[in-house]
């Protein structure tokens, strides 16, 4: 699998995830054709609310690595979660790549010099994103264990 070939590290992993979405929170109040930060819309804010469920997944992935624990049911339930946070962070990538695709239908208007620049660093910024959270799933899987729960702690429920 191609993520073997990068060194998987969950300090890389904590860092880089932070650091993108900190970074898109800030962005996600930012209007790319207007060269504002708009902190009153409330389309703003999904964005950064829906990225608490990353940064709890973080959590649990650094003290399950830590503890040395394996996956339980709140972790799972995390994960299936963020699985569709990511849906969200794929449309984030699209749409992106087609405000991008606009910058020609506004020749006639105004538009930033800072539209290209940011807009270019904001499909980069979610591409990374998304890549850094499929490699967060596979460090789970690989470093924590799958998530088994027929034979949890060798317990029988039916005795």
């Amino acid at each position: 699998m191609i993520f073997k070939l990068i060194i998987i590290n969950l300090k890389k992993i904590l860092i880089t995830s932070i650091t993108l979405l900190i970074t898109l929170n800030i962005f996600s109040f930012y209007g790319i054709y207007t060269h504002k930060f708009y902190l009153l819309k409330f389309d703003n804010y999904i964005f950064p609310v829906l990225s608490i469920i990353h940064f709890i997944y973080l959590y649990a992935l650094w003290f399950k690595t830590k503890e040395n624990e394996p996956p339980d049911v709140p972790m799972r339930n995390t994960e299936y979660i963020l699985y569709f946070v990511s849906l969200i962070y794929f449309f984030k990538f699209l749409e992106s790549i087609y405000i991008l695709s606009t910058y020609d239908d506004f020749k006639n208007h105004y538009i930033p010099d800072t539209f290209l620049p940011i807009g270019i660093l904001l499909v980069i910024l979610y591409f990374f994103l998304l890549v850094i959270t499929l490699v967060a799933f596979y460090y789970r899987k690989e470093k924590i264990g799958a998530f088994n729960f027929e034979d949890y702690n060798n317990i029988d429920s039916w005795k």
